[in-house]
């Protein structure tokens, strides 16, 4: 077979091209979601502490923080919006439900990996090392069995919100406003995606956020909620500018002008 060969499943090159980019987009988007619920909560990346709060003469810092697993949830979002744009509302749909079926599958080899037998000891039921330490396995394994419960719930209702609100901004202004079907989803879902993703975490992870003695918690969650949509906004507002230049350059590279069949 010659190297640029079309293979027999393959239309026509055109075709090919097109489902080569939907593999890159959704690839793109399953990787950010797989590597978000695995790093999760297992760490908060400290923005600003701001001292403004003074309970019987003592001085509680109130501080800014997001948890690492946010850093690669705005490009998912992004994601779906280039397809939303290019394939339809029923193939971004089903992106989103493979992603909650990864999130299944990487929560099942978690615990897989917990229940076969291994080399570490077991204290009191917990495991620990050849130092005493808990097994970096473990550690992992623990922070986003907490973790992906919350991000599943969150995720489902936030990209299936985006995706409805994506399409009905398309359909309102007849394919016309790239920013506002692009931000108009996005921000919305976002501040579902974090509300829920905070609160669940609370309510139902022991420890898994880390909130201070003496602040009252809906302060605290009030300023992680604020703190973590904040960032997505900016994240949301600057990556309009690279999805005008994708959508522009998609058009050429797809030969298919979504507006023109709205």
């Amino acid at each position: 077979m010659i190297e640029n060969e079309l293979h027999p499943i393959e239309a026509s090159e055109i075709h090919a091209r097109r489902e080569r980019v939907f593999l890159v987009l959704a690839g793109l988007f399953l990787g950010s979601m797989t590597m978000l619920n695995i790093l999760g909560i297992s760490r908060f990346i400290h923005l600003y502490t701001l001292d403004w709060m003074t309970i019987d003469g003592n001085a509680f810092p109130l501080t800014f923080a997001i948890a690492v697993g946010v850093l690669p949830y705005p490009i998912t979002f992004l994601c779906t919006d280039f397809i939303s744009e290019f394939y339809g509302r029923r193939r971004a749909n089903w992106v989103v439900m493979v992603g909650l079926m990864l999130n299944i599958w990487v929560v099942f080899i978690l615990w897989l990996g917990g229940v076969l037998p291994g080399f570490e000891q077991f204290i009191d039921g917990q495991p620990v090392d050849a130092d005493g330490n808990t097994p970096p396995f473990f550690a992992i394994r623990t922070m986003a069995f907490g973790a992906v419960g919350a991000s599943m719930v969150a995720y489902l209702a936030a990209q299936l919100c985006d995706v409805y609100l994506f399409h009905f901004w398309k359909r309102v202004t007849s394919g016309k406003h790239l920013w506002l079907r692009n931000n108009g989803s996005t921000l919305i879902s976002q501040l579902v995606d974090t509300t829920a993703v905070i609160l669940i975490t609370y309510l139902f992870v022991k420890n898994g956020l880390p909130l201070k003695e003496g602040i009252a918690d809906w302060i605290e969650l009030s300023v992680f909620i604020g703190t973590g949509y904040l960032v997505k906004v900016l994240i949301a507002l600057v990556d309009t500018i690279p999805f005008y230049i994708g959508v522009s350059w998609l058009k050429k590279y797809l030969q298919f002008d979504p507006a023109e069949h709205h």
